[in-house]
């Protein structure tokens, strides 16, 4: 099992550099594989970009995985996107992981200048202009239904080739399908139940099997926001109030943490892993980066080692 750990971008007042800084430090000691932001542009949640952090936290770092999932790539220029992602697979020297998906109805899409009608059609496309701009071609051609791009040198290139792995989130048979095409990798999104994520790992490997790719080289994971506490009702609680930070009051959000005492989350915890995730994205809902230290060090001692 390979287990990861959420990086704190709340910034609420000032940001804790050295709390930060003492995070990822820790993190790499706990021997975590890598460690992973989320994107929420417009939301009730005050989170630093994750781009941006991450490009931060390879200079803070020289082992672990840096993640980002996911960006709703539907809402950013292609072009530009790519430059940012080479960026930090550049600047960590290789060590970037990419999530993406094209966002559902309910995103704002006239904040960001995009078609609501054709946001799929427009991801597709946005994925396919990337990844002709991480190739090895010096010069770029690509006409498609949005963009229309003839010989344009981009450089540099990303470190990991043909470009860093990329993470698919995804629910809907047609989005499922179109990951296991499209991508490297699948994580189940933390604001999915346990039991939404049991059928969506039936999907994945029904369409690895349809599209004849190997499992073996498609990781499946899943984000699970949790919070451990001796008291459970108290981690309840926390956890509760960490998330509606996160969501506000979206509907069905209080059902999808795990919490309670260690047992409780290894219990959990558990559940994700038997039912498919090969990865598992450990999230703590603190209100600081003290608050989800105290909580990623009781995963590493009281949780881990009993999944392990």
């Amino acid at each position: 099992m390979r287990f990861s750990i959420s990086l704190p971008q709340r910034d609420s007042d000032t940001f804790d550099a050295a709390g930060f800084k003492s995070y990822l430090a820790r993190a790499e000691e706990l021997g975590f594989e890598g460690g992973w932001t989320l994107e929420q542009t417009i939301g009730p949640a005050p989170l630093i970009a994750p781009l941006e952090l991450l490009a931060y936290a390879a200079a803070c770092t020289t082992r672990l995985r840096l993640g980002v999932a996911v960006l709703i790539t539907s809402l950013h220029d292609p072009l530009q996107l790519a430059a940012n992602v080479t960026a930090v697979d550049r600047l960590s020297h290789g060590r970037l992981d990419l999530g993406v998906a094209p966002g559902g109805g309910f995103r704002k899409f006239e904040a960001f200048g995009v078609d609501g009608a054709t946001f799929i059609s427009s991801f597709t496309e946005g994925l396919e202009l990337m990844k002709a701009a991480w190739s090895d071609e010096p010069t770029v051609t690509y006409h498609g239904q949005f963009r229309d791009v003839d010989g344009l040198p981009i450089q540099p290139k990303p470190v990991q080739r043909p470009h860093p792995p990329i993470w698919f989130g995804a629910n809907a048979p047609k989005a499922i399908a179109r990951a296991v095409r499209l991508g490297d990798a699948f994580l189940g999104a933390g604001s999915s139940t346990t039991a939404s994520f049991v059928e969506a790992v039936k999907s994945v490997r029904h369409e690895l099997q349809k599209q004849g790719k190997d499992p073996a080289s498609f990781t499946i994971g899943k984000r699970v926001y949790l919070m451990v506490d001796d008291d459970a009702g108290r981690a309840r609680e926390r956890v509760l109030a960490g998330l509606h930070r996160i969501y506000g009051e979206m509907p069905g959000i209080e059902a999808v943490p795990v919490s309670g005492t260690p047992q409780d989350v290894v219990r959990g915890v558990r559940e994700v892993i038997d039912a498919g995730a090969e990865m598992v994205l450990l999230n703590p809902v603190g209100q600081h980066v003290a608050e989800d230290r105290e909580q990623m060090e009781r995963l590493a001692a009281d949780v881990i080692p009993l999944l392990s």
